[in-house]
């Protein structure tokens, strides 16, 4: 991954690497592409872009070079409607276009891209020839250089206006984008926009409007301005070899500065430490054992971090293009509730999403309908997982945990009257925690349809809220401010009782509460809920970094960005 930093010049030998990438497999030869006046020049560049661009490989290669493009079938469309006429310079100089355009790709780690993936190496070999040549005597005359440049131009283009737009990431069952395909007309407009407007205006045009994306990308500079690109050690996980796996970790530990020394083993008290402040730093659960979670963050370095940003960034291009007058939106991997209305976050909240094993649902919906003092029935999963297991053991279990066990007919059942070694999976009963301080649910229940039986609600956990790790429920997304939240919703659906300046069903609520009543209260302007997972967020100009505890930009980075 190329990486604007002046502490880490390209190597030399990248400069060179264009000597091999012309030789293209073309019948033309060195002396036929010297042109001797700047309208041959032309002439000459057009033939070229025409002859390369009708030899392209079905790969993208163009002929023999080392040269493959990303978009050959919307780059050879492009240039069919300008009858290959070169886009980006006019008899040997740069156009401002152009100039613009590579100055963007040398720069466009700023919008979480990689200058890797628009030729970057082979234009700026290129251009250095020609500049090199103040005199035009020699490359500035070549039309092949002219046209090879503006062949990957064009390719370069295309493949940041799909990026910057769409996105890299496939569209799932979860997106909602409508458009996962741009038209070569889509990207000649762009072209006439940027020779109208400029480079800058047709990229904002494109770019997502949600403020979070926005965030992200206001921090990129600062994060490149600071970023280690050095290589760490990588602390093996899950621990095979205990000692190979402390040597690793009091190393890694070193690399981060928490220890003065890697050369002299520590003992077990010195080792705690050092997580310890590591942890505390971090803003994870300080406890001084190397957990997975410890790990997990000890072996993300800065080049991971920059892939995760990219990551981010891709999936708010995922986001419909125009977002709700007002909604909720979840972040399950930091583990926080914003309420938006319009560009405003109206209020913000700690939550609880679910454990690695029984992951928070990435979902879009829309609340439906409150209930004050709901009942808990635990979902199959649950049952089969842990309330059989346990009930199994000792049937009083269910009564201690204020369980009821109904049958089809609604009749109560005496745990101790069932044969529960008939069972390894599901049970023919309905397990029902009834409503009340102590129910898991808490006293406020937010309803949503979705596949897989969550929601948002109270807890009768409230002190986890003080955790810094908050992926510990079996899924449900559990709200501290679930007062706020509820308000919220209900004012925005009451009728404001001019008499008295109140808003009528928000009084009901508070009533029903006060008796702790199980009440249903249908929301009519349904209020859409967003529940996503970014391991990064923009903050004043800088970027925080959050566990990536469902491994899923793991999994991403894997599947999509395995070259960088």
């Amino acid at each position: 991954m190329y990486m604007s930093n002046k502490k880490y010049p390209c190597l030399i030998a990248a400069l060179l690497c264009f000597l091999v990438t012309i030789s293209c497999n073309t019948k033309t030869k060195r002396g036929d592409t010297i042109a001797n006046s700047p309208e041959e020049l032309s002439q000459k560049t057009i033939d070229l872009i025409q002859e390369l661009i009708n030899h392209i490989g079905s790969t993208g290669k163009l002929g023999d070079s080392a040269i493959r493009l990303n978009q050959p079938i919307i780059s050879k469309l492009l240039y069919e409607k300008t009858s290959f006429s070169s886009i980006w310079s006019k008899q040997g100089q740069w156009l401002p276009i152009g100039d613009s355009l590579f100055r963007f790709i040398k720069t466009s780690q700023l919008f979480g891209l990689f200058p890797e993936d628009y030729h970057l190496k082979q234009l700026n070999s290129i251009r250095e020839k020609i500049e090199a040549d103040s005199l035009g005597t020699g490359d500035r005359k070549d039309a092949k250089l002219w046209s090879l440049s503006d062949i990957m131009l064009t390719d370069a283009f295309v493949q940041i206006i799909k990026d910057i737009k769409l996105g890299r990431l496939p569209n799932d069952s979860l997106s909602q984008r409508k458009d996962s395909t741009l038209s070569a007309e889509f990207y000649q407009q762009q072209i006439i926009a940027m020779q109208q407007s400029g480079l800058a205006t047709v990229i904002t045009s494109l770019e997502p409007k949600q403020k979070g994306y926005h965030q992200l990308k206001a921090g990129i500079k600062n994060f490149l301005d600071n970023a280690d690109y050095k290589q760490y050690t990588i602390v093996p996980y899950p621990v095979k070899d205990k000692k190979m796996f402390e040597r690793a970790l009091q190393r890694r530990l070193h690399e981060a500065g928490f220890i003065a020394f890697d050369s002299t083993a520590l003992d077990s008290i010195q080792l705690a430490d050092a997580i310890k402040l590591y942890q505390k730093k971090k803003g994870i659960t300080v406890d001084g054992r190397a957990g997975e979670a410890t790990i997990r963050m000890l072996n993300v370095s800065d080049r991971e971090k920059f892939i995760r940003i990219a990551i981010s960034m891709d999936k708010y291009k995922m986001l419909p293009e125009k977002m709700p007058s007002r909604y909720i939106w979840v972040n399950a991997s930091s583990n926080y509730l914003e309420l938006v209305e319009g560009a405003e976050i109206k209020m913000t909240s700690k939550v609880i999403c679910g454990k690695p094993k029984t992951r928070t649902p990435l979902l879009t919906s829309d609340i439906t309908s409150l209930i004050t003092y709901p009942q808990w029935v635990p979902p199959p999963s649950i049952v089969s997982k842990e309330i059989l297991p346990a009930v199994k053991r000792n049937p009083g279990y269910l009564a201690k945990k204020g369980f009821s066990l109904v049958d089809s007919k609604g009749n109560e059942v005496d745990p101790y009257t069932v044969d529960w070694s008939r069972y390894t999976k599901g049970i023919p009963y309905r397990v029902v925690q009834g409503s009340g301080d102590d129910n898991a649910l808490g006293i406020m229940k937010f309803v949503f349809s979705n596949k897989y039986s969550v929601y948002l609600h109270d807890t009768n956990q409230r002190y986890l809220f003080g955790n810094s790790m908050r992926s510990l429920s079996h899924g449900c997304v559990r709200v501290q401010d679930w007062e706020k939240l509820a308000y919220y919703i209900l004012r925005n659906d009451s009728l404001l009782n001019a008499k008295n300046g109140n808003y009528t069903k928000a009084d009901s609520v508070k009533t029903w509460l006060q008796r702790k009543e199980k009440r249903n209260i249908v929301v009519r302007n349904k209020i859409p809920v967003y529940i996503r997972y970014l391991t990064c967020e923009g903050q004043n100009g800088k970027i925080i970094f959050f566990d990536d505890i469902y491994a899923e930009d793991k999994f991403i980075r894997e599947k999509y960005f395995a070259s960088k």
